[in-house]
């Protein structure tokens, strides 16, 4: 049986992730740290025999050093990072320490580690920066980032590859595209629209809208990043989108109009608000993903208005989700200068 350690595993696409594994039935190590956006609550109702959590920060090189001799993982999924670009502008600290500092040590554990395994470090199509139309990245273009947070990620991706080139470990990178899906802290776009429209709150959205970004169902996602696992070259990089760009405006026309189809009451207050933009705001972001669809023959399953519908589903069912966490963790704007 396949032995899978996944860092960050109580966060948005770590808890689906460890969820899929478990389906499949591999025993699954989940390695948190519980810092704010993890949510016990993600994974409080599995109670599978081959799945385990421990807390630990993976700039612990040492508990990670010893949970990789004790554990023995096939594979380590690495998801351990803070993403909030908002964040990242007001304060970046924790960015360079979890999103640099945090890969850095869990390379030298696996460097130091005598067994083979094979490491999936996740990223993000933010690495490439401002994409113009009608271009796409490809996984050998240039990275330019934009924010302390991308240029985080940015960084985190060299150091594999170098370790990957110097040190022979046998790692792959993804590069992937705006997640949307069950269990996504409410700071990010999608689940924030569908909290504000349940508590009849207006719905802000930066400039007028239209920023552009390449959406994927998260278990489209997982499904891709297990595949690589298995049939992924090794040193190799794979950009993982739908290839459907929508604009923000749009996203969160698809999230009102999947309450209206529930036939579910909205509130006067919830009314688009336009606000002043992000710092640094790219305008669009924009993935070629050819490459993991000719050599793996991946495909995402699920078209945005589904996706959406499943969604918004899973919040209503899930409001628990939104009364654990702290309102002043999501409800004030950040990243004003």
């Amino acid at each position: 049986m396949k032995r899978f350690i996944v860092t960050g595993g109580y966060g948005f696409i770590g808890s689906n992730l460890i969820r899929l594994l478990l389906s499949k039935n591999y025993k699954v190590l989940n390695i948190d740290n519980l810092n704010y956006s993890a949510q016990k609550y993600n994974l409080s109702d599995v109670t599978n025999k081959n799945y385990k959590f421990e807390k630990i920060d993976i700039n612990n090189k040492s508990r990670i050093s010893k949970i990789l001799k004790k554990f023995k993982p096939h594979g380590i999924f690495n998801l351990a990072a803070d993403t909030h670009v908002d964040r990242s502008i007001d304060n970046s600290y924790n960015f360079i320490k979890n999103n640099i500092l945090g890969c850095y040590s869990l390379l030298e554990s696996i460097r130091t580690y005598k067994k083979k395994v094979r490491l999936i470090h996740i990223s993000t199509d933010e690495v490439f920066g401002d994409v113009a139309l009608p271009k796409r990245s490809r996984e050998d273009h240039a990275y330019s980032p934009s924010s302390p947070y991308s240029a985080s990620k940015a960084s985190s991706d060299h150091l594999v590859n170098s370790y990957v080139r110097t040190y022979k470990i046998d790692a792959v990178i993804t590069n992937c595209s705006n997640n949307y899906g069950p269990r996504q802290f409410p700071e990010k776009l999608v689940p924030k629209m569908i909290y504000n429209i349940i508590n009849n709150r207006p719905l802000p959205v930066y400039a007028k809208g239209k920023n552009s970004r390449e959406w994927i169902y998260v278990d489209d996602h997982c499904e891709a990043l297990i595949k690589l696992f298995f049939k992924g070259k090794s040193g190799e990089k794979y950009n993982i989108g739908s290839g459907k760009n929508c604009s923000n405006i749009f996203i969160i026309k698809k999230i009102l109009g999947a309450f209206k189809n529930k036939k579910i009451n909205i509130g006067k207050k919830v009314k688009i608000q336009f606000i002043k933009d992000r710092p640094g705001h790219d305008f669009r972001y924009a993935l070629n993903s050819n490459k993991i669809k000719k050599s793996l023959g991946w495909r995402p399953k699920t078209d945005i208005t589904k996706g959406i519908t499943k969604t918004v589903n899973w919040y209503i069912n899930n409001q628990k989700f939104f009364s654990n966490i702290s309102k002043k963790l999501f409800i004030k704007r950040l990243g004003v200068l």
